[in-house]
């Protein structure tokens, strides 16, 4: 059974920084891709950033420059680096797999990934 478990939310001020974590467990994490979305309240779950089990990295246009995903698969996690937050970066934060042949897969719609994790709140005020 996969479990997908988030932590590292906060309150931060505008300007600062947090890292969010994801540990997967209940299937091989090299071969998952990977991805962050978040969803603030009364919006649309969207794509924050994406890794692809091959390594490649796709970002929202609104995080470039600020964020970085990134994987380390001999601890199963997947990281979200987030720097000079804004208080539009402020929702919940919810990491999603799919394990997929294809190394080079990833995408931006929620709905096409398998797994999800439970979410974590990130809050930066102005």
């Amino acid at each position: 059974q996969v479990q997908l478990v988030e932590s590292g939310g906060g309150l931060v001020q505008a300007g600062g920084s947090l890292r969010l974590s994801c540990a997967a467990s209940g299937r091989t994490f090299s071969n998952a891709a990977m991805a962050w979305f978040r969803q603030a309240p009364g919006k649309q779950r969207e794509l924050v950033a994406a890794i692809t089990s091959g390594g490649s990295t796709n970002y929202a246009d609104s995080v470039k420059g600020r964020f970085t995903i990134s994987k380390d698969n001999a601890k199963n996690t997947v990281y979200l680096q987030m720097n000079s937050l804004l208080p539009e970066d402020t929702g919940v934060y919810y990491c999603a797999a799919l394990w997929v042949r294809n190394r080079s897969w990833w995408s931006p719609n929620p709905d096409e990934y398998d797994y999800w994790g439970q979410g974590t709140q990130v809050t930066v005020s102005s």
